[in-house]
């Protein structure tokens, strides 16, 4: 793994982790992270409960249209990395989370900036433990067709 990219990605988890997810965020594993046509994808998933501790005045208790109210709520969070481990912030990202067999639902993710890094997300109910798909597709500036990523059995 490039230098560059080592850093990017600490920023991205230490992004998550000041987010005040220290406890709940995944770490990125070889499950939360693919490769796809050069693009590396990571993602992570912490409830939302989380952000709804926040004073009403901190950005992520309104990101996203705010923070929803069912105790079942998950933020899921993607990052986006070229081959030479700059971050991608001018995406274009969806996110389909369904529990496996089911059809789930679909979100747009929205560009969000922590900490002076861009990722992606969007908030989900996962009401059962799982396991879940989540299904990402990135269109990304200047190419052709999004590019996608499928991650397999996923839990809450």
């Amino acid at each position: 793994m490039k230098r560059t990219h080592t850093r990017s990605l600490r920023q991205f988890l230490g992004a998550l982790l000041l987010s005040g997810a220290m406890a709940s965020v995944f770490a990125a594993g070889a499950g939360q992270r693919m490769t796809v046509s050069g693009v590396d994808i990571y993602y992570g998933l912490m409830p939302a409960q989380i952000a709804a501790k926040h004073p009403l005045s901190h950005e992520e208790r309104s990101m996203h249209g705010g923070v929803k109210g069912a105790k079942d709520a998950y933020h899921l969070v993607v990052a986006l990395f070229d081959a030479n481990g700059t971050r991608i912030s001018s995406a274009e990202v969806h996110a389909n989370v369904a529990e496996l067999g089911m059809a789930g639902s679909s979100r747009k993710l929205e560009a969000m900036q922590i900490d002076g890094t861009v990722s992606y997300g969007a908030y989900f109910v996962l009401s059962a433990e799982g396991p879940y798909r989540i299904t990402v597709q990135a269109q990304l500036p200047g190419a052709a067709r999004p590019i996608e990523a499928v991650f397999d059995n996923v839990r809450r």
